[in-house]
């Protein structure tokens, strides 16, 4: 079997330290987080380049889909060209169309930008209607990567799919599965699988007690604490690679 690659889903350079004391073989580097990943500031992206890690950065200009209009079209172009100026080892994006095929137009605008650095289709994959055609344009605009679950909530229920996923991209597109993925079932989900690479986001909890003396107010939903936020948890991180690494 060969040695599984780890990468770990960060949304801070405090993240991707913390990642790196882990173990960790690659990041993707978001803001965000608790609205699935938004594009990092430049500001991040160069306190994160002082790890010695491969750096992949979202391009995500809002929650909610991935049917762009103009404008946010145009903020993505423009942050993949300062992110790659700025140092990022690879780009992450996904474009959809209203009916969720690939925008293969937009797309390759930003294959373009990105040049000869690393590109990975995001899990905007899992909405595709037809994943087959989906691997076959990305192939053809020679995306590096595609990041997904198997069009599953989560990497162990979408098993039987992202193995199928795997064969079909037949090393002419990596595939990296992500979605829940755990060290009390990564090794199941690998055996179920046959991937080489995975995708976790695994935290802890740090209170920041500024906000504590007015508690009646809440400036995210509802269900969000002002006084609590989340950390890449190195412990963790730890252990999902050595259960990742001790083999099916």
């Amino acid at each position: 079997m060969p040695e599984i690659l780890v990468e770990i889903c960060c949304g801070s350079a405090d993240d991707v330290i913390q990642a790196k004391l882990g173990g960790a073989d690659r990041i993707e580097l978001n803001s965000g987080m608790p609205m699935g990943g938004l594009t990092p500031s430049i500001g991040t992206l160069t306190l994160a380049r002082q790890v010695d890690l491969p750096i992949m950065t979202m391009v995500r200009p809002r929650e909610s889909g991935f049917c762009y209009t103009d404008k946010e079209f145009e903020t993505m172009l423009l942050d993949t060209a300062k992110l790659v100026d700025a140092g990022a080892d690879g780009i992450v994006f996904g474009i959809l169309n209203k009916d969720g095929t690939i925008d293969t137009r937009r797309c390759t605008e930003m294959m373009k930008i990105i040049g000869d650095k690393q590109s990975v289709f995001h899990r905007a994959f899992d909405f595709v209607p037809d994943w087959q055609t989906a691997i076959d344009e990305l192939i053809k605009m020679k995306v590096t990567r595609i990041l997904t679950s198997g069009q599953e909530q989560s990497a162990l229920k979408g098993a039987s799919t992202l193995k199928k996923m795997i064969e079909y991209a037949a090393g002419h597109i990596e595939i990296c599965i992500g979605g829940g993925i755990r060290c009390n079932n990564v090794s199941e989900i690998l055996g179920k699988t046959g991937a080489t690479q995975i995708h976790a986001y695994i935290t802890k909890e740090i209170v920041d007690s500024s906000t504590t003396r007015k508690e009646s107010i809440n400036l995210g939903p509802a269900s969000s604490q002002e006084d609590v936020y989340k950390l890449v948890d190195a412990e963790s991180v730890k252990d999902i690679i050595t259960a990742a690494r001790k083999g099916v």
